[in-house]
C-alpha cells in the first residue's frame, strides 16, 4: 500500500505540473482567460485552467492505480460531471441555477450509484436515518459544501491551501481508520494540489477557475462524509464540519451578512472574510497566511478530538464559528497605508545589513555545494533500488538532455528530474536500508539537518528579496515539522512523516538554488543527469 499511495501522489503531481504549461499556452484560444473585474483581487488577464489540470491528474492516479469498484468509478464519474460544468461556466459565465443543476446531478451520481449518503446524525449514535432524509440531506451538505469552497477562491493560493490542508487532514485520519480506497483518493487529490499550487501562490500565474473550485469542493464533501459514516468509521459526523471548516463558516457568514441587508445571497461582492482582511490593512500574503492558520486550528481539532463526545464536538465548533463570524460585524481599521515606513537606515544598521548579507551568502554558496554532494552521496544510500525506479531515471534523464535544446523547457525539466530522482532515493533509501541507516541518527539525517540550517539562514539573511516566502512556503514548513511526530505514519518499513519532513527540506534547497542563482539551472541540471545515472545503474547492474 505504502509504493501505491507514494506513486498515485507523485503520478499526480507530475501529471499537474506537465498539463499547466501546456493548457496555459492555449488558454487564450480556447477562452479561459480571467479577465480583472471589481471584486478581483488580481489587475492582470491570467488563464484559469489549473482546475482542468488537477483535476485530470487526479483522474489519471486513480483510474491508474485504484480497483475499478463502485465507490471509485462513481467517485470519478460525479467529479467529471462536476469538472464539465465548471468548464462551461469558465468559458461562458453560468447562471447561479445552471451551475446548481450541475452540482446537484453530479452529487446525485455519487449518491444514487456509489450509495454515500449521511447514514448518522451527530448525537443519535446508534439512529441509522431513513433514506427519505438521508438521500436528499446529503444531496444539500454535498451541494452546499461545493459552493462554500467554490465561495472561497478568491485570493491567491486560498482555495488552494485551505484544501490541501483539509484532504490532508482526511487522509491521515483515514488512515488512521483503515480505510484504504479513501486515503489513495484524498493522496491524489494532494498530489495534483500541490502541482497546482506551484503556480497559484501569490502572485498567481494560474488560477483554478470554477472547474477547479467546484471539483475541491465536491469531492471535499464526499471524502468528509465517507469518512464519517457510521457504517464505516466511529468518527462524529461533526469531525465534517471541521474539516470543512473556514470556507464553510465564510459561506454561511456572508449568506446571512447578504440577507440581513436586503440583497440575494448569490450575488458576489466584497463581504467575504478575506476582503474583510485585507480592509483591516493585512496584505495579500497575510490575509492567506491568517485563514490558513485558523483553517489549519480546526483541522487539527477534527484529529485531536475524534473521539470526544458530540457535546465537546459542538461546544469546541461554536467558539469557532463565534470567532470567525465576529469579522462580519467587525468596521474595517485601515489599510497597509496607515503603517509607519522608515525613510532612511543608520549606518550603524547599514552595517548589520551589510553582515547578515554576508553570512547568507556564505549559506547560499555552502547550499550551492551541499546539496550536489547530496544528492550524489545518495546514491549509495539504498541497498537495492528496483527496475522501476531504473526505468524512471531513464526517462527522466532523456527529458533533461532533450531540454538542453529547448532552453525554455530546461528549468522545467530540472526541476523534475531533482523531485522526481531525489524522492525516489529517499523512500528507497528508507524501504531497503543499510545497516548504517537503521539507526534515527544517520548520515543522512545529519545532513538533512544540515541543509535545514543553511536554507534558513540564507532566505532569512541573503534571500529575503530575492526570494519571496509565501503562505504556502509557510504551510508546507509547518507540514514539514509537524508530520515527523505523527504517530502511526509509517508504511511498512517507511516512516512517512519523517520522510516527507527531509524531502520538504530538499525541495526548499532545490528552489532557493534555482531562484537565487543563474548558474544553478545548468549546474544543477548536470547534477540531476549523474544522480540519475546512478540509480539506473543501481538498478540495473546491483
Amino acid at each position: 500500500m505504502g509504493s501505491l499511495l507514494f506513486f498515485s501522489f507523485m503520478g499526480s503531481l507530475i501529471v499537474c505540473m506537465a498539463l499547466i504549461p501546456t493548457l496555459a499556452a492555449s488558454a487564450g484560444r480556447l477562452q479561459f482567460i480571467d479577465v480583472p473585474r471589481e471584486r478581483h483581487a488580481h489587475r492582470e488577464p491570467i488563464a484559469k485552467v489549473g482546475g482542468i489540470a488537477f483535476a485530470i491528474a487526479t483522474f489519471a492516479a486513480v483510474l491508474v492505480l485504484a480497483p475499478k469498484d463502485r465507490l471509485i468509478v462513481s467517485s470519478l464519474l460525479g467529479g467529471a460531471v462536476i469538472l464539465l460544468f465548471g468548464i462551461w461556466d469558465d468559458r461562458v459565465g453560468l447562471s447561479y441555477r445552471v451551475k446548481f443543476a450541475g452540482q446537484i446531478l453530479a452529487a446525485v451520481i455519487v449518491v444514487g450509484f456509489a450509495g454515500i449518503r449521511l447514514s448518522s446524525l451527530p448525537f443519535l449514535d446508534d439512529v441509522l436515518i431513513p433514506a427519505w432524509i438521508s438521500v436528499p440531506l446529503t444531496l444539500m451538505v454535498i451541494v452546499c459544501v461545493t459552493n462554500a469552497v467554490n465561495l472561497s477562491d478568491g485570493l491567491d493560493g486560498l482555495a488552494g491551501g485551505l484544501s490541501l490542508i483539509s484532504f490532508a487532514g482526511m487522509a491521515y485520519l483515514a488512515y488512521q481508520a483503515n480505510e484504504p480506497l479513501l486515503v489513495l483518493l484524498t493522496v491524489s487529490v494532494l498530489g495534483g494540489l500541490l502541482g497546482f499550487l506551484r503556480f497559484n501562490t501569490h502572485p498567481a500565474r494560474i488560477f483554478m477557475g470554477d472547474a477547479g473550485s467546484q471539483f475541491l469542493g465536491h469531492y471535499l464533501a464526499v471524502a468528509a462524509i465517507l469518512l464519517t459514516d457510521a457504517t464505516r468509521t466511529a468518527y462524529s459526523p461533526l469531525l465534517a464540519l471541521f474539516i470543512w471548516g473556514v470556507p464553510l463558516l465564510d459561506t454561511i457568514g456572508v449568506m446571512v451578512y447578504r440577507y440581513a441587508q436586503g440583497r440575494s445571497p448569490f450575488i458576489g461582492d466584497r463581504s467575504h472574510i478575506h476582503y474583510r482582511l485585507l480592509a483591516f490593512g493585512l496584505t495579500h500574503g497575510q490575509a492567506v497566511t491568517v485563514i490558513y492558520v485558523g483553517h489549519a486550528m480546526m483541522v487539527g481539532c477534527a484529529y485531536l478530538l475524534r473521539w470526544q463526545t458530540d457535546i465537546v464536538l459542538a461546544v469546541v465548533y461554536l467558539l469557532f464559528a463565534v470567532v470567525l463570524l465576529s469579522l462580519f460585524v467587525c468596521a474595517p481599521r485601515g489599510t497597509n497605508s496607515d503603517r509607519p515606513r522608515l525613510d532612511s537606515v543608520s549606518p550603524l544598521a547599514e552595517r548589520r545589513l551589510s553582515r547578515r548579507w554576508e553570512i547568507g551568502e556564505v549559506s547560499l554558496t555552502l547550499l550551492y555545494v551541499t546539496v550536489p554532494l547530496y544528492l550524489i552521496g545518495s546514491i549509495a544510500a539504498p541497498r537495492e533500488i528496483p527496475v522501476d525506479a531504473g526505468i524512471i531515471a531513464g526517462a527522466l534523464a532523456l527529458a533533461v538532455l532533450l531540454s538542453f535544446f529547448l532552453p525554455s523547457a530546461t528549468p522545467w525539466a530540472v526541476r523534475a528530474a531533482l523531485y522526481i530522482g531525489s524522492t525516489c532515493l529517499m523512500y528507497y533509501g528508507d524501504l531497503f536500508p543499510r545497516d548504517i541507516m537503521i539507526q534515527v541518527v544517520t548520515p543522512v539525517n545529519l545532513c538533512i539537518a544540515v541543509l535545514a540550517i543553511l536554507v534558513v539562514l540564507a532566505i532569512r539573511l541573503a534571500g529575503e528579496e530575492r526570494f519571496q516566502t509565501t503562505p504556502l512556503d509557510y504551510l508546507i514548513i509547518l507540514l514539514a515539522g509537524i508530520m515527523p511526530f505523527l504517530p502511526g505514519m509509517a508504511v511498512g518499513e517507511v516512516a512517512m512523516g519523517l520522510l516527507a519532513a527531509k524531502l520538504i527540506v530538499l525541495f526548499f534547497a532545490f528552489e532557493l538554488l534555482l531562484d537565487m542563482r543563474s548558474s544553478a539551472v545548468t549546474r544543477l541540471g548536470m547534477v540531476a543527469l549523474v544522480m540519475l545515472a546512478g540509480v539506473m545503474l543501481r538498478a540495473w547492474w546491483p
